[in-house]
């Protein structure tokens, strides 16, 4: 599993155990909205708190399974960017919908990463409970009918609004990633120079087994490029994934 996907989900877990055996760690940390000023560190904390067994797995879940591929497409600083910038703006929505409800989890950081997964991979199929097949589009289209219609029709315990607000973080950040690079590719718009005798040393030091299984299919496409149409045929896209996993 990529570096900041397994950081995030051993952070979440440790801190539940934390809640667990530490009172009045939850009070501290968990976000109220209009108190924000005053305990601006909630802003974050509230991330990584869970109100159960249940909350956390679900959440972690999500991480798991899309995590890894997002993370591996836009690098992990982008990807950790995306997901707190997610988790801060499902507070600011929370701010202005529901300013005196307590908040805790990290569903809209991770509804953030869902959203930018859907942004890459519209088409691939996610199982609802492992059964039902819907394309990640559409998926992330009715969750966000779902938390509309949670958020204003009232929907319980649920915090929908720092749903929402996840959603526009990743959504914001994928359209500001995509607009970066497009204009780098304008900038890029001439041949790129081949790569040098030691860049193409040190990405034969890449170990295919040591790679995450959703970074093997980008490895191996890559490899099969390289092979057909040697190395100037590489985008500084592909040129960067080798770097990442190379070594030296």
């Amino acid at each position: 599993m990529s570096s900041w996907t397994i950081r995030l989900i051993a952070a979440n877990v440790i801190m539940f155990l934390i809640t667990l055996g530490v009172p009045g760690v939850m009070e501290m940390l968990m976000l109220v909205p209009s108190q924000a000023l005053e305990r601006p560190w909630t802003v974050v904390t509230y991330m990584f708190l869970h109100a159960g067994m249940w909350h956390l797995f679900f959440n972690m879940i999500g991480l798991f399974f899309f995590g890894p591929k997002l993370e591996a497409e836009i690098g992990g600083r982008h990807f950790l960017s995306l997901y707190f910038l997610s988790g801060l703006m499902g507070a600011a929505l929370s701010f202005v919908f529901t300013p005196d409800t307590a908040i805790v989890g990290a569903s809209g950081a991770i509804f953030g990463v869902l959203i930018g997964y859907a942004h890459y991979w519209p088409k691939d199929q996610i199982y609802i409970w492992g059964i039902v097949p819907v394309e990640a589009r559409w998926f992330v289209i009715a969750l966000t009918g779902l938390s509309l219609f949670g958020g204003f029709g009232g929907g319980g315990n649920v915090a929908h609004f720092a749903h929402l607000g996840g959603f526009l973080g990743g959504w914001l950040y994928v359209r500001w990633l995509d607009r970066g690079h497009r204009e780098r590719l304008i900038v890029r718009d001439i041949p790129l120079p081949s790569p040098s005798t030691v860049d193409m040393k040190r990405w034969s030091t890449i170990r295919r087994e040591s790679l995450h299984e959703v970074n093997r299919d980008e490895y191996d496409r890559i490899a099969a490029k390289l092979k057909m149409g040697g190395s100037p045929s590489l985008t500084q896209r592909e040129r960067e994934f080798l770097d990442r996993f190379s070594q030296g």
